[in-house]
């Protein structure tokens, strides 16, 4: 079990890699790992409303480095030289079928001991889900929030595996849309995340972090 001081380390060590070394892949099994802190990372009312394609092949990641052109190109050698490239997705809708493959999954993995405890789950996410859909008609924000705390699920576990992550909204999403063909699959991409192992000039290594102090960002009552 990590220690206290081993987490606050991994918070302040941490930081955003700008250059990667293109001769160093992550192993399997620590790409395994990152894998299983996607999949588990908590959402609301467990609705897990994302989906994430891994660019590991140069292919890959060169059709998502294709589409940053412009005033995004200053992103495109990242995902070029990164080991792997990570696009985190959001659904386009919260729709029945979704909800139905939840409760079906939940059911054969053993968490309801009545058939009324299942129900009462159903029921409960679809009265969220139509929260969302219906009145405040933010679905689309709402899943959106989910696939950022699996953001930082994967920025502090690369850190613990002493990987270099970079978060990238500096895209454009539609393009990478359309270049993986989301849109069909009923996905859209929100943000990147490359990952790897910083090279040599990555000048961001070197610079001290910077946060407000505490007292600025945190209070107790």
């Amino acid at each position: 079990m990590l220690t206290a001081a081993a987490i606050a380390d991994l918070a302040t060590r941490r930081y955003t890699c700008k250059a990667f070394d293109p001769a160093r892949r992550i192993s399997p099994q620590d790409m395994a790992a990152l894998k299983t802190l996607l999949r588990y990372t908590p959402s609301s009312v467990n609705s897990q409303p994302w989906h994430f394609l891994i660019a590991e092949s140069a292919a890959g990641k060169e059709s998502i480095a294709a589409t940053l052109s412009g005033r995004y190109a200053y992103n495109a050698s990242k995902v070029r030289a990164a080991s792997h490239v990570v696009v985190l997705c959001a659904r386009r809708d919260m729709d029945d079928a979704h909800l139905s493959a939840l409760i079906e999954q939940e059911t054969a993995d053993g968490r309801f001991a009545t058939p009324e405890a299942r129900a009462n789950q159903y029921n409960s996410r679809g009265f969220y889900a139509d929260l969302h859909r219906e009145q405040l008609r933010d679905a689309g924000l709402w899943m959106e929030k989910q696939v950022y705390i699996a953001l930082g699920n994967l920025l502090l576990g690369a850190a613990a595996l002493g990987l270099d992550a970079c978060p990238m909204e500096g895209i454009d999403a539609s393009a990478i849309d359309t270049a993986l063909g989301l849109e069909a699959r009923g996905l859209r991409c929100v943000l990147l995340v490359a990952l790897g192992y910083r090279s040599g000039e990555d000048f961001n290594a070197a610079l001290p972090k910077s946060r407000l102090p505490e007292a600025a960002v945190i209070s107790e009552i």
